[in-house]
């Protein structure tokens, strides 16, 4: 399942600062100038202690990363995935299948008896179809981008 890729898998409390300034300054460079969405990134979910960074770096440059976040953080009922970014230098690399394979297997391993959603952005709806994702819910804005609701079929 893995590549050459290492990808480290943290909580908060365990991110060093550059870890920490490498996955903002991705999160921000792509969500906020990338795609001009002003919307408040720091949203205190990532200092959950159930929340997981998952990330990877290739010759220095953090390339891919997203978080894990526990049932009852976004969704009452169910675990969820979310900033999941790939870095222009990185993209069409088949890197975003990875890191969604890498993420997947630890939602199966640390939440075994839960059930992930997705807000995911609707133009990636088949590439959340390849990884057992069903879209449930109709078109909604979010932050001024449509957006539809996936979970993940078992």
């Amino acid at each position: 399942m893995l590549t050459d890729n290492m990808w480290k898998n943290k909580t908060f409390s365990e991110l060093t600062t550059d870890e920490l300034y490498d996955l903002l300054k991705l999160r921000i460079d792509i969500f906020v100038v990338e795609q001009t969405c002003f919307y408040p990134d720091l949203d205190n979910h990532d200092r959950h202690p159930l929340t997981q960074h998952l990330f990877c770096y290739q010759k220095g440059v953090m390339t891919a990363y997203l978080r894990i976040l526990p049932k009852g953080l976004t969704y009452t009922d169910y675990i969820s995935i979310g900033r999941v970014v790939i870095a222009p230098c990185a993209r069409g690399t088949g890197l975003g299948h990875e890191l969604m394979r890498v993420a997947l297997a630890l939602c199966s391993t640390d939440f075994p008896n839960d059930t992930v959603k997705i807000s995911a952005q609707e133009h990636l709806e088949k590439y959340y179809n390849q990884h057992g994702f069903e879209r449930v819910s109709d078109m909604y804005l979010e932050d001024d981008i449509p957006h539809i609701a996936m979970l993940k079929i078992r």
